[in-house]
């Protein structure tokens, strides 16, 4: 890892990443993308070592309170925040200033944290976005082989139900002819109804892939799946969107049991319940 004094945290959209780079191994992370910029190595974590104070400042000038976001990037909660406790750092200025939070990981360490998120939702809103693409843990950790589990990661869903701290999950990607199928996305949503989620995001059952990502998707692919990159060239060539042969059958599933389950399905509903942030003072709700 190497440190920067960035120039600035938040973007138009309240949205931060205080990590460039990621050690999760991801096999399908479009972070990796070209578009992105990164300067250096992915794996060299660029680490913004004054991303609290540049916060501070930004929150205390700010007019109007909303909710702040962090992870869409880079998760969070990488093995060396651990050590750093930079995103502490953030989430106590958040609570000290009264603005909500939402946070995307795939972590369990968020647990270590639950003190603060418990505080900030008390005062104004918290919402954790936990990614789930893989039900068998001997498959995910192939797919994404140095974070929490699938089952660890469910597990912090239940905790957070249990502490009144809303959830979302992303259902995303879902690789064609690895993990499409029926069996995997009825495991991730069993999981999804047991720990009461507030909503799924899921685009369609497919992948992205990009100029670097792309690269590295099929270096892995002949590393765990000799020949499936053949039939991805075969089938997609140089798609963007590659879209599972399953999706209208998955997409059919994901749907009617969320309907059924009372969880929002649609992904604009779930983006503005993440980004609503309620006045206490006034009894009122979305959704």
């Amino acid at each position: 890892m190497h440190f920067v004094e960035a120039k600035s945290i938040l973007s138009n959209q309240n949205s931060m990443n205080i990590y460039r780079g990621c050690l999760h191994g991801c096999i399908y992370c479009d972070s990796r993308s070209d578009c992105y910029q990164m300067k250096h190595d992915f794996n060299d974590i660029e680490v913004k070592i004054n991303a609290a104070e540049l916060l501070e400042d930004k929150l205390k000038r700010k007019r109007n309170k909303c909710m702040i976001c962090t992870g869409s990037m880079t998760d969070p909660y990488i093995p060396i925040e651990n050590n750093l406790k930079l995103t502490r750092k953030c989430l106590e200025i958040i609570n000290d200033y009264g603005f909500g939070a939402s946070i995307i990981t795939k972590s369990d360490l968020v647990l270590r944290d639950l003190d603060l998120i418990k505080s900030i939702n008390e005062k104004a809103k918290f919402v954790l976005q936990m990614t789930l693409t893989t039900y068998d843990e001997d498959l995910c950790k192939i797919l994404e082989p140095n974070v929490s589990s699938t089952k660890d990661r469910f597990k912090v869903l239940k905790i957070m139900e249990e502490n009144n701290i809303p959830t979302i999950v992303w259902l995303s990607p879902i690789l064609p002819f690895i993990n499409d199928t029926k069996e995997n996305i009825n495991g991730i949503l069993d999981y999804c109804i047991d720990a009461k989620v507030k909503g799924i995001i899921c685009f369609n059952m497919s992948l992205t892939l990009r100029d670097g990502n792309r690269e590295y998707y099929y270096k892995m692919l002949d590393k765990y799946f000799p020949g499936l990159k053949e039939k991805y060239i075969k089938t997609y060539g140089n798609r963007y969107e590659l879209i599972s042969k399953n999706n209208h059958e998955l997409m059919h599933i994901f749907k009617e049991r969320c309907r059924i389950n009372n969880i929002l399905s649609e992904y604009n509903q779930c983006f503005d319940y993440i980004n609503y942030f309620p006045d206490k003072g006034i009894q009122t709700s979305l959704f």
